[in-house]
């Protein structure tokens, strides 16, 4: 991987994100804990002046995706020199689910040319430095459940993530989500 040139620390309707990037492009992205949100925060204007085009794009995108916008990040330019090529297939693969949808691992192992290849698609997915814009949590286990996911917060912020989308219903609030409004 060629030498960082930047990063960047951005708040977002889930809470505070960082993003890295290379001369090549974005080479790391950091999730806040998303199971540690309930409902919205309260979001101001972000300032990206001085912010490399591509950085300060990308920044609007992801604060649209993690307020429930549909945006594309797939077109986004990526440094994935640190991925083996087996997993730039599976990354390439993965940029192509549509905001709201899901696949198994084994289907894009499947769409990479590795049939049974999902435990594969999932170690790809744990080594995925850029979560969100290489949308790992649109990948699921066979079952449609959500095993592991490597950034903050773990499955609970992928279940977040799915339901931000519209690809998965939220979880019925329980007695603590109305416990934490009411002390909020």
């Amino acid at each position: 991987m060629t030498e960082i040139e930047g990063r960047h620390k951005f708040s977002t309707a889930v809470g505070a994100c960082e993003i890295e990037w290379t001369e090549s492009g974005i080479c790391r992205f950091r999730l806040p804990d998303a199971s540690r949100v309930h409902g919205k925060l309260n979001v101001g204007a972000v300032n990206t002046e001085g912010l490399p085009p591509l950085i300060a794009e990308t920044v609007a995108l992801v604060r649209q995706v993690l307020s429930g916008t549909r945006a594309d990040l797939s077109k986004l330019r990526l440094d994935l020199s640190y991925a083996t090529p087996f997993n730039r297939r599976v990354y390439e693969c993965v940029l192509t689910i549509p905001f709201g949808k899901t696949m198994t691992y084994g289907e894009v192992a499947r769409e990479v040319g590795e049939p049974g290849g999902a435990q594969a698609v999932g170690r790809a997915m744990a080594d995925n430095k850029i979560p969100l814009i290489v949308p790992c949590h649109r990948v699921l286990a066979a079952d449609g459940k959500m095993h592991g996911f490597s950034a903050p917060g773990g499955t609970a912020s992928k279940r977040k993530l799915l339901e931000i989308e519209g690809a998965i219903e939220p979880e019925p609030p329980t007695l603590f989500d109305f416990v934490d409004a009411q002390n909020n």
